[in-house]
C-alpha cells in the first residue's frame, strides 16, 4: 500500500460564500490570487490554468464535484509530480461577518523522496491563500 500525504489549510474571509465562490470558480478571480484557467470551473469538466506572467500551463486536472457556494472537488496534477494526481477539496462554511474556507489536498505521494513537493504545496497554498484574503479584505 503506498503512503500518502494530506494537508488541510483554513481561512475566514470578511466575505459572503458567494464572493469566496467566485475565488475558487471564475477565471478572472482565480488569476487574482493563484493561477487562470481558460475557463470557469464546473464539475464533470476538465480544466488546465496558466501562470499569469509566463503563460505556461501549471497545474490541469478535472472538476469532480461544484456544489455552489459549499463545496468543490477536483483532481490536481502538477509537472513535479510525474503524471500522479492528487484531490484538493474547497468546503465554504457561514461564520458571524463572514466565510470560513476550508482546504484539504490529499493523496499526494508519501516518501523522502516526495517530502521536498509537500513542503513546496504547503507553502505554496498558504501564499495563495494569503493573496487571495488580501484581494477579499482590500475592499
Amino acid at each position: 500500500m503506498t503512503q500518502t500525504t494530506t494537508l488541510t489549510k483554513s481561512i475566514i474571509l470578511r466575505a459572503t460564500k458567494e464572493q469566496v465562490w467566485s475565488y475558487l470558480t471564475d477565471p478572472d478571480k482565480l488569476a487574482i490570487w493563484f493561477h487562470k484557467p481558460t475557463k470557469s470551473l464546473a464539475a464533470g469538466q476538465s480544466y488546465e490554468m496558466y501562470g499569469t506572467e509566463s503563460g505556461q500551463k501549471l497545474m490541469w486536472g478535472e472538476t469532480t464535484v461544484a456544489n455552489p457556494f459549499e463545496r468543490l472537488e477536483m483532481t490536481f496534477s502538477i509537472a513535479p509530480m510525474n503524471g500522479a494526481s492528487s484531490h484538493v477539496v474547497w468546503t465554504l462554511q457561514e461564520v458571524p461577518g463572514g466565510t470560513r474556507l476550508n482546504l484539504t489536498h490529499s493523496d499526494l505521494p508519501a516518501s523522502e523522496e516526495t517530502f521536498g513537493l509537500a513542503l513546496a504545496l504547503d507553502k505554496g497554498w498558504e501564499d495563495h491563500m494569503a493573496r487571495m484574503r488580501a484581494d477579499i479584505h482590500a475592499d
